[in-house]
């Protein structure tokens, strides 16, 4: 067995977890939709569709299942965020567009 009681302890006391009742809210804006986080999309994005290409997919196909993603995304953002007047605009587009296709 390893000795660890040489290992130095936290140099300070760790703050409570927001989680609990009466903790304080962390500052600034760690939950919040930000740049970085749109890379990371991006870059899966881009990451996926290759791949999807790459192993034979049509680009139809590919074109269809990262628009469905994105769709979900943005959609599951607003909701996210309280965007109800938003979210009824999408859903009005879509039921606009599909009856116009329909035609």
């Amino acid at each position: 067995m390893s000795d660890l009681s040489s290992l130095p302890g936290p140099a300070e006391p760790a703050t409570a977890c927001p989680c609990v009742p009466g903790a304080a809210e962390p500052d600034g804006d760690s939950g919040r939709f930000g740049s970085t986080h749109a890379l990371i999309l991006l870059i899966a994005v881009l990451g996926l569709g290759s791949t999807l290409f790459l192993v034979g997919t049509p680009l139809e196909t590919v074109f269809a299942l990262l628009g469905g993603c994105g769709a979900i995304g943005a959609a599951t953002l607003a909701a996210a965020r309280g965007g109800r007047r938003l979210v009824t605009v999408i859903v009005e587009t879509a039921v606009r567009s599909s009856t116009a296709a329909g035609k």
